[in-house]
């Protein structure tokens, strides 16, 4: 057993989790449904960030989204970002507070930000710290949290030596992502799922098990497994959605399976009424955006954290008047042409 696991068995049972129950969210009280979003001008769909904050704001500023203050600059554009945020990188925090603050701009300015839940922000939440790296601790650390460590050891005597094991801002980054914590309320308001002009979007993919599975069934049962079921979700997770292997944050299929896989695409395709399924959480072989099975699949996880991947990169997805293109810091490439516009004083052919 990892030491990450040994510290949240010892600690998050016995003396964490008691602090962090709360009151289910109501899916009623959520937004409407991003499952049929249509007539979107702009999508901009970025991967997985795990803690590479600058790296996440370089891309953001090369596609036009923000400006030199990280500032909202997209206009009526939507931003998807499929993920995985969190872990790997020492600046998750930054990168969240970052989405947060876009969202309400976006909105202001008629467009968007939609964050995705991904398969590390269901660990965080689920209480599985082994992939969290030291920044992400210290990120929470405040002039209080010698004072709360050495007080949560003498009130658990039992548990003082995993908990002298513990760095600063372990208990302040566990109480912050429970049900009651700032960021732990925040994520379980997010999308899995989101449908915008008929493309999919989502961290892992949509296996064949889960096909029949509507989006906005996937995102209340997400939420469900996050909130009011969180015990059970905890104590038996992979009979769960958010941690089954085949399930929407895991699932890898899409990114591993031959091209013979191709009818079962299309099959998935049909049951969830799309055209097109966009995925993170598999690294891409080259680091570059990859397009499968005809465009049908896109996989946009090139390695944004260095950390993680070395030879990784930030990149994005730009869909605009029915054209993909991936985009880099250093350059651009059409994924997919836009279709030729017919000019308005020039008769169509057949008519």
């Amino acid at each position: 057993m990892s030491r990450g696991l040994r510290l949240i068995g010892a600690v998050s049972v016995a003396v964490v989790l008691a602090t962090l129950s709360a009151r289910w969210i109501d899916p009623a009280i959520l937004a409407a449904s991003s499952c049929n979003l249509t007539n979107v001008e702009r999508v901009v769909a970025i991967g997985d960030v795990h803690g590479a904050y600058d790296r996440f704001v370089e891309i953001l500023t090369t596609t036009g989204l923000v400006d030199a203050r990280q500032r909202w600059t997209g206009g009526r554009a939507h931003l998807v970002q499929l993920g995985d945020v969190l872990d790997r990188g020492p600046d998750s925090r930054k990168a969240q507070d970052l989405l947060r603050r876009l969202q309400d701009e976006a909105a202001r300015a008629g467009g968007a930000v939609h964050p995705l839940v991904g398969n590390h922000e269901t660990m965080r939440m689920l209480g599985d710290l082994r992939y969290t790296a030291p920044g992400e601790y210290q990120a929470f650390i405040t002039p209080d949290s010698e004072r709360i460590k050495q007080e949560l050891m003498r009130a658990n005597p039992n548990a003082r030596n995993d908990l002298m094991k513990t760095p600063l801002g372990f208990t302040e980054l566990r109480q912050a992502y429970g049900r009651d914590g700032a960021y732990g309320k925040w994520l379980r308001t997010l999308d899995a799922v989101v449908k915008i002009d008929g493309v999919l979007f989502l961290h892992g993919g949509i296996s064949p098990s889960v096909a029949a599975w509507s989006c906005d069934a996937i995102n209340d049962a997400v939420r469900k497994d996050l909130a009011g079921d969180l015990d059970k979700t905890r104590a038996n997770p992979l009979a769960s959605l958010v941690a089954r292997e085949d399930g929407p944050l895991w699932y890898r299929g899409l990114a591993l399976e031959p091209d013979t896989f191709a009818p079962d695409v299309d099959k998935i395709l049909a049951a969830q009424h799309a055209k097109a399924l966009v995925v993170g959480h598999t690294v891409t072989p080259d680091g570059r955006i990859l397009s499968r099975f005809g465009g049908k699949v896109v996989q946009i996880d090139t390695g944004m954290q260095p950390a993680y991947v070395p030879t990784g990169r930030a990149s994005a997805l730009e869909i605009q008047r029915g054209g993909l293109t991936a985009i880099y810091t250093d350059r651009r490439d059409v994924l997919v042409a836009p279709p030729a516009e017919t000019p308005k004083d020039q008769p169509v052919a057949g008519r």
